[in-house]
């Protein structure tokens, strides 16, 4: 079955198509990415401006044509905090709802935390013992652990690279004093959290995802030691970089090997509160795992764990409109009788 997930972020609506069959792990086919740069348009208020919203809806029509050139059977959309935490978000669904014609909705991120957890367990198996997750974001950084496929412990925090990098990081380059004051206000944040990890016991592995952690172990990182072909980050390097990274215009790091111009603005914070979680969490190394929350979803999607599953179905060609009509037209005249839907995130999982 041909599944596509569409994350709809701060920094890019990203399309990832796949052929998907229980008990095989999905075989990427297809990936479109769009930016919407929504961490560029909100406003003093924590709305998205009206050009923000319309970049976004563009961006999605976008991957919605990758979907349908693709003959995806089953698309599953959804949006990270910069949508589910704007001051304005049902104004932004609505608007997705129209003109793009698609039904979104979002995780909560207690609910990302498990789902890419789910996905790095799958990833690394059983035999890897108890597991720490971090994945840092634009609006939020997610942590999880345990030692099952669903962990004993996921939680969510306002700690995203791009929503720090404009309440706590406004010149580039970064003065020292800034710096300590992003650091001191990520420890007071990260506080009860590590108190209660604490109590979880030390992990065997602990590792990262999102874009984020993969820039950083491009050029702060390593290959792992144990020949996995994967990249891993070790706090002392990451540590030595945060002093030369803020002193450093955007477009200096964007020249940084795998750093994308997009998101080098934020790296700076990314660093920060990767190397202060690291330090408050007593963890010297992560491996840095390919998989994240779209594979989460699609794992989930493909094996579904025991509790209930909230995501709700509705028919694509009624999600997205009739310009799907020819690729259901095309479908009938070619005998094929499985049915297009959209998989739509709800508010829990």
């Amino acid at each position: 079955m041909r599944l596509g997930v569409l994350d709809i972020g701060s920094n890019s609506a990203h399309l990832r198509v796949v052929d998907a069959c229980p008990g095989s792990p999905p075989l990427p086919v297809y990936r479109h990415k769009t930016p919407t740069k929504l961490g560029e348009a909100i406003g003093p208020d924590g709305a998205v401006d009206p050009t923000g919203v319309a970049r976004l809806v563009d961006a999605v029509r976008a991957a919605l044509g990758g979907a349908r050139r693709q003959q995806v059977v089953e698309l599953i959309p959804f949006a990270t905090s910069a949508v589910r935490d704007a001051a304005n978000r049902d104004e932004i669904l609505r608007a997705l709802a129209v003109e793009a014609q698609l039904a979104v909705g979002f995780l909560s991120g207690e609910d990302e935390a498990r789902l890419t957890y789910f996905a790095a367990h799958r990833w690394y198996g059983w035999s890897t013992g108890p597991l720490l997750l971090l994945d840092i974001g634009g609006g939020s950084m997610e942590i999880a652990q345990g030692r099952d496929e669903d962990p004993a412990l996921a939680i969510s925090l306002p700690l995203g690279a791009g929503r720090l990098t404009r309440s706590h990081l406004p010149d580039h380059p970064a003065s020292r004093r800034q710096v300590k004051v992003l650091r001191e206000y990520v420890r007071e944040v990260l506080g009860p959290a590590v108190q209660r990890l604490h109590w979880e016991g030390r992990p065997h592995r602990a590792v990262a995802t999102s874009k984020t952690f993969k820039q950083l172990a491009h050029f702060a990182g390593e290959a792992d030691p144990a020949g996995t072909g994967q990249r891993v980050i070790y706090r002392s390097d990451l540590k030595t970089w945060i002093p030369r990274l803020a002193a450093m215009s955007p477009a200096q790091r964007a020249e940084l090997p795998g750093v994308s111009a997009s998101r080098a603005r934020q790296l700076l914070a990314g660093a920060v509160v990767a190397a202060t979680t690291m330090s408050a969490l007593g963890v010297d190394r992560l491996d840095v795992c390919p998989w994240a929350l779209r594979e989460g979803l699609l794992l989930r999607r493909m094996a579904p764990l025991p509790s209930p599953d909230a995501l709700r179905q509705v028919q694509l060609i009624q999600s997205i409109g009739a310009g799907v009509a020819s690729l259901e037209q095309h479908r009938q005249v070619r005998g094929e009788e499985r049915s297009s839907r959209v998989v739509v995130g709800g508010s829990g999982m």
